[in-house]
């Protein structure tokens, strides 16, 4: 995976999006536009434009970094174990770098509309994000840097198997539903639901591993 190819030059230009969605909407914006949006969805920050052109930036950056990362991930990895699952390595990056654009095109899209809020288009997004990454957690390898990495999983193959399989289903099935809820809610409570959704898919397959590390612990016969 180390050799760049039609896969990253796709990916490159996915990541080259947000930057010349902001170009062609630049000159259209007003000199003051909203940045930050409360719970509720509603503006409660605004500044000048040219602020868009650094978040936009950082944001092109994360993804960029990202995207190298998992591209060189067997060439940093100590287990040596990547190198069995660089097809999967290999999807989740250019995923990320899709959705990662997607959001900044949203957050973009969000501020040239003043009138739509910004739940309704980043949430949705993050929901389709983890149920994206579910679908190929079972295939992830046991390595130090993606995944559901705990002292349990990463010390026992076989916890790590079970645990991203179950991990998987959550994410997937979860992510779904955080998509349709997120969407139909009004956005107060779409946000409400969205952090909650998160913390469950999050610290789940954690309690999960430490439950199964419990539960498989060799007995020790006095």
């Amino acid at each position: 995976m180390k050799k760049f190819n039609y896969i990253d030059i796709a990916a490159m230009l996915i990541w080259l999006l947000p930057a010349m969605y902001l170009w062609v909407v630049y000159s259209s914006l007003p000199a003051t536009v909203p940045l930050h949006y409360g719970i509720d969805g509603k503006v409660n920050r605004y500044g000048n434009k040219s602020e868009l052109i650094s978040m936009t930036a950082l944001l092109l950056s994360i993804n960029l970094l990202v995207y190298l990362l998992m591209k060189f991930l067997p060439s940093i990895d100590p287990k040596r174990q990547v190198k069995y699952g660089e097809e999967t390595f290999r999807k989740i990056a250019f995923g990320i770098v899709f959705f990662i654009s997607a959001l900044n095109i949203a957050i973009l899209f969000t501020t040239a509309h003043r009138g739509m809020p910004a739940t309704k288009l980043i949430l949705p997004i993050a929901g389709i994000l983890f149920a994206f990454i579910g679908n190929l957690m079972n295939n992830i390898k046991p390595n130090y840097f993606a995944g559901v990495r705990t002292p349990w999983t990463l010390e026992n193959e076989d916890n790590w198997r079970a645990t991203h399989r179950l991990a998987g289903r959550l994410w997937f099935i979860g992510g779904i539903a955080v998509t349709i809820i997120t969407l139909l809610l009004p956005s107060s409570l779409a946000t409400i639901a969205f952090t909650c959704g998160v913390a469950a898919l999050s610290f789940t397959p954690v309690i999960y591993s430490y439950v199964y590390f419990k539960k498989h612990q060799p007995v020790n016969n006095p």
